[in-house]
C-alpha cells in the first residue's frame, strides 16, 4: 500500500503552520491525482465535515512565507489565483470520505502512516531532549559541588599569611588635631 505514494514524499509535504502539522490543498490534490480546484470544490460541497481545526485558509503573510520556503507559484498568469487551504491530519482523514475513489483511500492510508511516523519521531525527540536536560542539570549540580571541593582544597593548601606585629604607635587623628589647634 505504501508503494502508491512514498512516505518520504508525503513527509516532505507536511508543514507546521499556526502550531498544526498541515498539508496544502495543491499537494493533496497532486497526491490524489485530481486538480486542486476539484479538491476544493468537493470540500466546499461538504463544508460541514471540515471545521476550523480540520482545515483553514492561509492568510497573506503565511502565503508569502510559504512561497519563499517552498516556491509555490505566484498568483496571476499560470499561478494560483486563490489563497491556499491547508488540512490538518483530521482534515486529511475526512478527505477520503469526500473524494470517493480507490486512490483517495490508498493515499489517505499512506498519509495517516506518515503523520503517525512524524508523531513517533517527535515523541522520541521530546523524550531525548528531556533526558538531555536532566543530564545537564546533574552535571551542573556536580560541577558546582566539585568547584566547592576544589576551592576548599586550595584554601587548605595555601600557606597561612603571617600576622605581623607592627612596631610603634598609632596617632589618633583627634589628638593630632587638638595639639595643632592649641599651639
Amino acid at each position: 500500500m505504501d508503494a502508491i505514494v512514498p512516505i518520504e514524499l508525503i513527509e516532505s509535504k507536511i508543514y507546521l503552520i499556526r502550531g498544526h502539522k498541515v498539508m496544502l490543498d495543491s499537494d493533496l490534490a497532486e497526491l490524489y491525482g485530481v486538480e486542486t480546484r476539484a479538491l476544493v470544490q468537493a470540500v466546499k460541497r461538504n463544508i460541514g465535515r471540515f471545521p476550523q481545526d480540520f482545515m483553514f485558509q492561509l492568510n497573506n503573510q503565511e502565503v508569502i512565507t510559504l512561497r519563499s520556503q517552498i516556491v509555490i507559484s505566484k498568483s496571476g498568469k499560470g499561478g494560483r489565483r486563490f489563497i491556499p487551504y491547508v488540512f490538518t491530519e483530521q482534515g486529511v482523514a475526512m478527505l477520503s470520505s469526500v473524494l470517493n475513489s480507490e486512490r483517495a483511500i490508498l493515499v489517505n492510508i499512506a498519509i495517516m502512516r506518515a503523520f503517525v511516523k512524524l508523531r513517533e519521531i517527535l515523541s522520541v525527540n521530546k523524550e531525548l531532549a528531556h533526558k538531555l536536560a536532566q543530564l545537564e542539570r546533574k552535571i551542573e549540580k556536580h560541577d558546582n559541588e566539585i568547584k566547592v571541593i576544589f576551592d576548599a582544597i586550595r584554601q587548605l593548601m595555601a600557606a597561612p599569611e603571617p600576622k605581623e606585629k607592627k612596631i610603634g604607635f598609632r596617632v589618633r587623628e583627634k589628638i593630632a588635631r587638638y595639639r595643632t589647634s592649641s599651639h
